[in-house]
């Protein structure tokens, strides 16, 4: 039996979330590399003002390399500026970037208030976290591959 695919929580603002659903913004930039690897989902939780989980993406490669080198990679898909860019990736010598290669949004987001009913004590993580599988089930995401 393979073991069960990494489901990693990312906390995104609304602009870069609804970025990746349109297919506008590939790339997801990130200073600290989360444990996901190809064909695994990343479900999306939207920050305020929504606070709501709205989908998931799965991962298609996470690249690793120097911030000028990713930027200069994926700038046209990043979804954000090279100065907003530069100032996420100040002092760092190594940057990641988690492609995409699909999409799918839930019927309907779970707001933050229906996702602490399902899971008593859920706080949407400030960066990201890992969910365990009693709790991708709880919150109705095990369609996510």
């Amino acid at each position: 039996m393979n073991p069960p695919k990494a489901r990693l929580l990312l906390s995104l603002r609304p602009e870069h979330a609804e970025a990746i659903f349109a297919g506008t913004k590939t790339v997801e930039f990130r200073r600290v590399r989360p444990r996901v690897s190809e064909g695994d989902w990343v479900l999306v939780y939207v920050t305020s003002p929504r606070k709501a989980l709205v989908g998931a993406f799965e991962v298609a490669e996470v690249v690793t390399d120097h911030p000028a080198s990713l930027w200069r990679r994926f700038a046209q898909c990043g979804g954000i500026t090279q100065e907003r860019f530069d100032e996420y990736y100040a002092g760092a010598t190594v940057a990641y970037g988690i492609l995409v290669r699909r999409v799918m949004r839930l019927p309907e987001a779970l707001p933050l208030q229906l996702l602490r009913r399902r899971l008593p004590g859920f706080h949407p993580p400030q960066i990201y976290r890992y969910l365990k599988e009693a709790e991708i089930a709880l919150v109705g995401a095990g369609a996510f591959g």
